[in-house]
């Protein structure tokens, strides 16, 4: 019987492009719900992509506190991640949050008069 031997996934070695670590970027950003560890945890993946040592350097960050505030064990200050956003060339944007059309709210709680005959 042979051993199978596996590896630990990191996604770094997978974020080549710009528009790849913008993409990643963005689906974490979806998929955080708010937890800004999270958040600090994929944009340290990105760095670690780019390059620990000169994203620090772009942000005006020793490297010890780029790793600590990107660990994904805590939440780094606003203030780190707009400059660690800046470093990596990527662009923070907002956009309207799509809310339900209140007929659409209507019909899902039973305010469609079909439904409840």
């Amino acid at each position: 019987m042979t051993k199978t031997v596996t590896t630990r996934y990191d996604v770094a070695e997978h974020l080549r492009t710009p528009e790849e670590m913008a993409a990643y970027l963005e689906a974490c950003l979806q998929e955080a719900k708010g937890d800004a560890a999270f958040i600090a945890k994929a944009l340290g993946d990105i760095a670690r992509a780019k390059g620990m040592s000169q994203v620090a350097r772009d942000a005006g960050l020793s490297r010890e506190s780029l790793y600590k505030a990107l660990s994904g064990e805590r939440s780094p200050g606003f203030d780190t991640i707009l400059k660690v956003i800046a470093a990596l060339g990527l662009k923070l944007h907002a956009e309207a949050a799509h809310v339900k059309s209140s007929t659409a709210q209507q019909a899902g709680s039973g305010g469609c008069n079909i439904c409840q005959l």
